[in-house]
C-alpha cells in the first residue's frame, strides 16, 4: 500500500514512522479458526465493534488460555483506512501475553501512545485520530464473549459523547496530552461533539451531565495550577518572593479557583494591596466588585473559601483582607 493510495501531501508526514511501518505491514493482521483453537489448547474468542463516527469496523480474534486466562495469540481483521489497520494492529499486540482481566485496562490512549515515534509527539494527524478509538470497545466485547458477562459490566467511565463513545477520562487525557486549548481541537482528536453536538455545552437537544466546554476549562484550570505548584516548589517560595511575583502568584490563583465561581453570581474581586504583617502573615487586602460588594458571605463563608484556597495554594502564611 503505496502512500498516494492513502493520503497526500504533507499530511504524511504526521504519521509516526510506527503508524507508516503497521499501515503498509500489519502484523497480526489474519484469524484463528476453531481447529487453530484445539491444536493450540485454548478457546477461541471473535469480537466484533463498529466504529459509527466514522464507518471503520474491527473483528478481533484470541486465543484464550483457560487454565490461566492469558491471551497466548491474538489476530483482527479491519474494515477501514489504514490508521484503524495500524492502531488494530498495535492494539492485538498490547493483548498478547495478558490476562482477559489485563487486556481489560487497555485505553484507546494506550493505543495511540504506543504507536508513537516520541513520547512527546501524536502518532497520527488530528483529523485521523478518531479512527484509532476501537480498541477499548472491541476488547471489552471479547472479554464479555469470554467471561459471559455483558460488556456494559466492564464500563467504568463516564460517558461524555455517546455518538463516538468517548469518555471523560479520555477526554481529559488528550488535553493533558495535547495541550490543547479549544473545543474544537478536543473534537479534531477524539470526534467527541462532532455529531449531535448536545455535549458541546448546555441547550442542545438533550442534557448532559458533562459538556466539553465545562472539561476544558476545568482540566485547563488543573494544569495551570499544576504548573503554578511545580514554579513555586522549583524556583522561590511564595513568602520570599518580591511583591510583584506575590501578585502574579496570587491573580494566578483568583483566575484559575475563585473568580469562576464569583462570576456564576454576578460578581468579581480585585486585589488592592499584598503586605507583609508581624508574625510572619502576609496580608492580601481586597474589594468586592458587583454582587459580591453587597453580600454578606462577603465576611463569612466566601472569605473563608477564599482565605483557604490561597493557604493550600500558595502560603499557610496568607490572611485575606475585605476593604
Amino acid at each position: 500500500m503505496g502512500k498516494n493510495s492513502l493520503i497526500g501531501g504533507s499530511i504524511w508526514d504526521e504519521y509516526s514512522q510506527k503508524v507508516q511501518d503497521r499501515m503498509n505491514n500489519p502484523q497480526h493482521m489474519g484469524e484463528f479458526s476453531e481447529e487453530d483453537a484445539k491444536n493450540r489448547n485454548a478457546k477461541l474468542i471473535v469480537a466484533d465493534f463498529g466504529a459509527e463516527s466514522c464507518g471503520d469496523a474491527v473483528r478481533l480474534f484470541w486465543l484464550v488460555d483457560e487454565k490461566t486466562d492469558k491471551i497466548i495469540d491474538a489476530k483482527f481483521k479491519s474494515f477501514g483506512c489504514g490508521t484503524a489497520i495500524a492502531s488494530s494492529d498495535t492494539m492485538v499486540d498490547l493483548c498478547i501475553g495478558k490476562t482477559v482481566d489485563e487486556a481489560v485496562k487497555i485505553t484507546n490512549l494506550d493505543v495511540e501512545f504506543a504507536m508513537r515515534d516520541n513520547p512527546e509527539t501524536p502518532a497520527v494527524p488530528p483529523q485521523k485520530m478518531h479512527c484509532s478509538v476501537m480498541a477499548y470497545d472491541v476488547i471489552k466485547q471479547a472479554a464479555a464473549h469470554y467471561k459471559g458477562i455483558n460488556p456494559e459490566d466492564f464500563e467504568d467511565q463516564i460517558i461524555v459523547c455517546e455518538c463516538a463513545r468517548v469518555s471523560l477520562g479520555t477526554i481529559k487525557d488528550v488535553i493533558r496530552l495535547n495541550d490543547l486549548h479549544t473545543v474544537e481541537e478536543i473534537t479534531q482528536y477524539t470526534k467527541a461533539g462532532a455529531f449531535c453536538k448536545s455535549c458541546v455545552k448546555p441547550g442542545g437537544h438533550e442534557k448532559r451531565d458533562h459538556y466539553l466546554v465545562d472539561i476544558l476549562a476545568e482540566t485547563r484550570a488543573e494544569m495551570d495550577r499544576e504548573k503554578l505548584k511545580n514554579a513555586t516548589k522549583n524556583d522561590v517560595a511564595f513568602d520570599e518572593m518580591t511583591l510583584v511575583g506575590q501578585l502574579k502568584a496570587v491573580e494566578s490563583v483568583l483566575d484559575t479557583e475563585i473568580r469562576p465561581m464569583l462570576h456564576n453570581d454576578g460578581g468579581d474581586l480585585e486585589v488592592i494591596d499584598i503586605q507583609k504583617a508581624e508574625g510572619g502573615a502576609i496580608d492580601v487586602y481586597i474589594r468586592y466588585l458587583g454582587a459580591c460588594s453587597g453580600c454578606s458571605s462577603g465576611s463569612g463563608a466566601t472569605l473563608y473559601a477564599i482565605e483557604n484556597i490561597l493557604q493550600e495554594e500558595l502560603s499557610p502564611n496568607i490572611r485575606v483582607m475585605p476593604v
